[in-house]
């Protein structure tokens, strides 16, 4: 069958310019399965036309531009912009498909003034931004998959609250940390008012009786890894000396639970630290910046899990929360 390269113009609907799809023999815009490894163009005016005609697919050439080239290593054609120059450089942001991986401090301007469409998502952002955030989001979600967990203001009060109410041991976290640093085991009440004097907030948590923990990936709207972590003491972090166990299975509860909360939070890119406790799974926090350690090829499925969901998310639309007002509960 001859095939016409003729380029029409579709709509993008974040702008009016012509994109390149092509039209088939018939005349018609045709678009690929959406589960198709190519992806075209469609006009988002009236939805993809479909044609029995075959058609050839060309790429759209998506403007990407990144913050963070470290973060984009895997993404082909990524102009990378440091975050100190952006102002410099309104007009090409303004015309970008995506921005990718700016600054927390950038990402107010980019979403609310320039309007483009930003990955991770601002709701990976602002939720994950620290950990009361989080945990109030958490709250709200899914409360029976949440450890026991208190915010209190760091003064003595809120201790002789604590000391009445909590069992050590127990765990204090500082609400902006990561990677295992900033968590603390609390074992008596010197241990607590040290931790009260270096911190505005008391952060605390139920101490869980596990030797290991899960890291769930998410990227895009797929959950692309998960496996066991363990350390030889309190923390399980990679980068605080734990090692991945490949030899057990993840429970697949866990896996669901992670899926759907990221799906109902609009959170498109993070690591999920997840327990496990007598067959339940509880959330124990996510990090929009995890490490990449974890397995042997997790760097090139995180690359092309990123490719896939930006070229194939229409961009005017990226990934936002799934409306539903009922807590989230893992299937047993």
């Amino acid at each position: 069958m001859v095939l016409a390269r003729i380029f029409c113009g579709c709509w993008n609907s974040t702008r009016a310019r012509p994109c390149h799809c092509r039209r088939s023999a018939a005349g018609r815009t045709e678009s690929p399965p959406r589960d198709s490894a190519e992806f075209a163009c469609r006009d988002t005016r009236f939805g993809p036309i479909k044609s029995s005609v075959t058609a050839e697919w060309c790429c759209p050439a998506l403007k990407l531009i990144t913050f963070d080239p470290f973060r984009t290593l895997g993404l082909a054609s990524v102009r990378y912009i440091k975050p100190e120059h952006a102002a410099a450089h309104v007009s090409e942001l303004s015309d970008a498909d995506w921005l990718l991986f700016p600054a927390y401090w950038q990402l107010h301007g980019l979403h609310y003034v320039l309007q483009r469409p930003i990955f991770p998502s601002p709701a990976s952002y602002h939720l994950g931004h620290d950990k009361i955030e989080m945990t109030r989001a958490l709250e709200l979600a899914c409360p029976q998959h949440l450890p026991a967990t208190e915010v209190l203001p760091s003064d003595s009060t809120s201790v002789s609250r604590i000391l009445d109410t909590w069992t050590f041991p127990f765990v204090g976290k500082q609400v902006r940390s990561s990677r295992g640093e900033g968590v603390f085991l609390i074992e008596n009440r010197p241990q607590l008012q040290a931790f009260a004097a270096q911190n505005d907030v008391l952060y605390i948590q139920k101490l869980l009786p596990i030797v290991r923990d899960l890291r769930v990936v998410v990227v895009g709207r797929k959950v692309i890894a998960a496996y066991w972590r363990e350390g030889e003491g309190f923390l399980n972090n990679v980068a605080r000396g734990g090692r991945v166990r490949h030899d057990l299975p993840v429970p697949e509860a866990a896996v669901e639970l992670v899926h759907d909360l990221a799906l109902r939070l609009g959170i498109d890119y993070a690591g999920f630290d997840v327990a496990w406790v007598d067959g339940d799974p509880y959330v124990l926090e996510f990090n929009r910046l995890f490490g990449n350690q974890g397995m042997p090829d997790l760097p090139q499925r995180i690359a092309s899990a990123m490719n896939d969901y930006l070229l194939g998310e229409t961009p005017s639309s990226p990934a936002g929360p799934e409306p539903n007002p009922s807590p989230i509960t893992a299937s047993a």
